[in-house]
């Protein structure tokens, strides 16, 4: 008899094992004789954040449209679920909630209300579904005030409330922060967390607040002219190097330069005598080696940090200078 204990996928593997919520392969868009999207393909999967994002024009919001079904697929597929949004559309579209643009609501009626009359489209939300996800985007006080009366961050709020109501597989929110002040902005990313955790759904961002990207996706995809440029893991790509870049403060940066060029693990990228510091890449294991060769000289360290990226940086880097809008 064998009594080996089975083997069980770790988070990443189990990640492979599982089928993507939302699959765009080769999908193209051509209207006229211009192409809008062409053989975008990427992949969505359960509890992931992803970013969709590119330059004015880039082809975001026609992709998310048909994804959607709200207009139609020259080539390639969508699949939601495994079904195809082109050739099975019913059984692709009840797992999708989403706000394009901005939720529409009866301005005379209380949140509550809306919400019934939203649950009325469907036999499979109830009372309770409704209470949970009331809670879940944190709408209790609100609940039955008149719609009219709401902040534009109530008025998203009962937006994706309204989209959870038939608990979807897949969530797509194009620009969900448009508009919010700072508060709203922060209240909005927490609860896109929580959903995306407590929920299980896949959940599809189309943003130009690239700050606000980093802080709540767990990955970003970047398409321009209609084309996929790159996708990245946010986590790894903070990651991403091991030799970080450092910016040092000393008292003679030219000669602090001369020192570490000698080091054979230190990689000097930058002198500026005017502000007293150089910039270097050395990994952590080096570091020790880099104090200590510059207190054998007598070089005073006043600060030392480390540079990184931000998302924008390196959107404009991917994107070749294009600015996000």
């Amino acid at each position: 008899m064998n009594l080996a204990q089975p083997n069980h996928p770790d988070s990443s593997q189990q990640e492979r094992l599982e089928e993507p919520v939302l699959t765009l392969d080769q999908v193209t868009k051509r209207i006229g004789k211009k192409t809008i999207v062409d053989g975008l393909s990427f992949e969505v999967r359960r509890g992931e954040i992803v970013g969709l994002l590119g330059p004015n024009g880039a082809g975001k919001t026609t992709a998310i449209r048909m994804i959607t079904g709200l207009i139609t697929i020259n080539e390639g597929d969508v699949r939601i679920a495994g079904h195809s949004i082109r050739n099975a559309f019913k059984q692709a579209i009840v797992h999708v909630g989403g706000i394009i643009e901005n939720p529409e609501f009866y301005p005379y009626m209380s949140g509550f209300d809306n919400l019934k009359q939203a649950a009325r489209m469907t036999d499979t939300v109830t009372d309770a579904r409704i209470m949970e996800v009331i809670a879940l985007l944190g709408l209790q006080e609100a609940l039955h005030k008149k719609v009219k009366s709401y902040s534009l961050g109530m008025r998203q709020r009962l937006g994706i409330a309204q989209a959870l109501l038939d608990r979807p597989k897949l969530l797509i929110l194009d620009e969900p922060t448009n508009g919010l002040d700072p508060a709203g902005i922060r209240e909005m990313r927490d609860y896109l967390k929580r959903i995306s955790q407590s929920e299980g759904i896949a959940v599809l961002v189309s943003s130009h607040l690239l700050s606000e990207v980093e802080q709540m996706c767990t990955r970003v995809v970047v398409i321009q002219n209609g084309k996929w440029v790159t996708e990245h893991r946010i986590g790894d790509r903070k990651n991403a190097t091991s030799m970080p870049e450092l910016r040092l403060r000393v008292d003679r940066p030219s000669v602090a330069a001369r020192v570490l060029k000698k080091l054979e693990h230190v990689q000097v990228t930058e002198v500026k005598e005017e502000t007293s510091e150089l910039a270097c890449r050395v990994a952590d294991a080096d570091m020790p080696m880099l104090i200590d060769a510059l207190r054998e000289e007598k070089i005073a360290v006043y600060r030392i940090t480390e540079t990184k990226k931000s998302l924008e940086d390196e959107f404009l880097q991917w994107t070749g200078g294009n600015q996000i809008a």
